[in-house]
């Protein structure tokens, strides 16, 4: 063979006359014994150069066949180029994994779910195993463990996460640990996975969430792999950030989940039913169907005293949905704190009003409240308007009435004014409270005519002698059916009715017998 001074201190072996064979790396060598071997040879254009190492260096090898059967072999140094490659192949993976891990995370805003995810992800792709830990629940730590291939199991454990280096500084939001400070053989028995094997080393980072951690992670490395990097452990830390994120995300609405269920259960309107001898019934239709509440409400408030009417009021304020909603709780808890002053409608109405006003709200309402007492087999109503809709009576041969009340919106103008009816009902007679979503619904075969009050009456004439239950319910129906699937108002219809009695005669066959519903 034959070679110059650089190929000389790349092959010390190298030397005028020494066969190639003896001096070159065995991938070198293989290639130019085939293109030595007799007949045309050719170097295929699609296969590449070709590459291989040399001491620490890499390079590219390009032979050239001369005339007269022999090949020289040109060598460049690829070391630092092949270098960037791969650098940029790893870097683009890590970025894909990122993005796969983001999109995932986020996905759900169930906690449990995010912290399974992130045990998933890490040990598939960042470690042997890992550990998604929750902060501290009283004295017990919620932990995901997930070993490489397998599924995440969640534990609860009476464990001081302090006795773990790094693991305490983590859960409290500090800069993790360099791994290398961490001893694998102090790892506890509960942090590593049953059938995991020697630890060979462990990382752990905190868990970033919106001002204070969402947990730690932890990740394993069995012995016979190699240790955690300094740039696997800063990847680590990107990974950990999202997990946070989700994490602390998810445990943000968990608990804003939590509060709205709360002050739903306020806002909701109650379910009615049979008190002291009265039957009540009432449906509530938001606006929207994502909607729970609204502007539109109901209460009914028993009597305090046996013999005493009940207390029973239907709103409506000004718009819809959760402002709408605010003020319907405000309107609400005010007339129960004005319950004493039941028997005197205008006052209570005028002490709402006049609360409204001094309220931050801009918005007004309007109401109507109802009194209403079994006497005998009859019940007695007192019906007050402020500015509503005037409450309709359903008579046992189907004539409906309009109840002679009106009266001022309330929370619009310093003095308001109201009329009181009194209506008695007879056994099987009811009356309607309804909100003007049901008269205002727009649809129809056309879909632009409004249900309206006459439609409204037509319908309850023919409920006459109907329960209260089946009122409200065929009211909703036909105004859903009138709408089909247009927007519409908040809607709401309450019913009193007087049951049909049968009356008990006493067992002695002398004293007085009773009526009963």
């Amino acid at each position: 063979m034959q070679c110059n001074e650089a190929a000389g201190r790349l092959l010390p072996a190298a030397a005028p006359g020494t066969p190639l064979v003896d001096v070159a790396p065995d991938w070198l060598r293989a290639a130019h014994a085939t293109l030595t071997l007799p007949g045309p040879h050719a170097v295929p254009e699609t296969a590449g150069p070709l590459r291989g190492v040399i001491g620490s260096r890499r390079f590219e090898a390009h032979p050239t066949v001369r005339k007269d059967g022999s090949v020289a072999w040109w060598l460049v140094d690829d070391t630092d180029h092949q270098l960037i490659r791969e650098a940029l192949h790893v870097e683009r993976e890590r970025t894909a994994f990122l993005a796969k891990a983001s999109n995932v995370l986020l996905s759900s805003l169930n906690l449990g779910r995010c912290m399974d995810v992130t045990a998933q992800l890490a040990a598939e792709s960042l470690a042997d195993a890992a550990l998604a830990i929750a902060p501290l629940r009283g004295h017990r730590l919620p932990v995901v463990t997930c070993l490489r291939g397998g599924p995440p199991v969640l534990s609860t454990l009476a464990v001081d996460p302090d006795d773990v280096p790094g693991l305490g500084e983590a859960l409290r939001g500090f800069p993790p640990v360099p791994s290398r400070w961490i001893d694998p053989a102090t790892a506890p028995a509960w942090m590593v996975p049953e059938g995991f094997g020697p630890v060979g080393s462990i990382v752990i980072t905190p868990l970033p969430g919106h001002g204070v951690a969402a947990g730690a992670l932890i990740l394993l490395r069995k012995t016979e792999n190699a240790a955690f990097s300094d740039e696997e452990e800063g990847f680590a830390r990107l990974f950990a950030a999202r997990a946070g994120a989700a994490m602390s995300a998810a445990r943000l609405y968990a608990e804003q989940t939590a509060i709205t269920d709360v002050l739903m259960q306020e806002l909701l309107p109650p379910t009615l039913h049979h008190i002291s001898g009265v039957d009540f019934a009432g449906r509530y239709r938001p606006s929207a169907d994502h909607e729970r509440i609204g502007g539109d409400f109901y209460d009914v408030h028993p009597a305090a005293v046996e013999g005493e009417a009940s207390l029973v009021s239907l709103g409506d304020v000004c718009g819809k949905g959760l402002e709408a909603a605010v003020l319907t709780g405000k309107i609400r808890n005010t007339l129960h704190a004005l319950l004493p002053l039941a028997d005197d409608h205008q006052r209570m109405l005028g002490l709402l009003n006049t609360a409204l006003l001094n309220s931050h709200h801009t918005r007004f309402a309007t109401l109507v409240l109802a009194s209403a007492v079994r006497r005998g087999n009859t019940v007695d109503l007192k019906l007050t308007s402020g500015g509503h809709p005037s409450p309709l009576i359903i008579r046992s041969d189907g004539t409906v009435e309009e109840a002679d009340t009106n009266g001022t919106l309330i929370g619009a103008l310093p003095d308001i004014t109201a009329s009181t009816a009194a209506v008695s009902l007879a056994p099987g007679e009811s009356c309607v409270l309804y909100t003007d979503g049901i008269t205002e619904a727009k649809g129809g075969p056309m879909g632009d005519a409004l249900f309206g009050e006459d439609r409204l009456k037509r319908v309850l004439a023919g409920c006459a002698g109907m329960p209260a239950e089946g009122i409200v319910e065929h009211v909703q129906m036909l105004a859903a059916q009138w709408l089909g699937n247009r927007s519409h108002d908040d809607m709401a219809v309450v019913v009193i009715s007087a049951p049909r009695t049968h009356h008990l005669s006493a067992v002695n066959g002398r004293t007085r017998g009773r009526f009963t519903g």
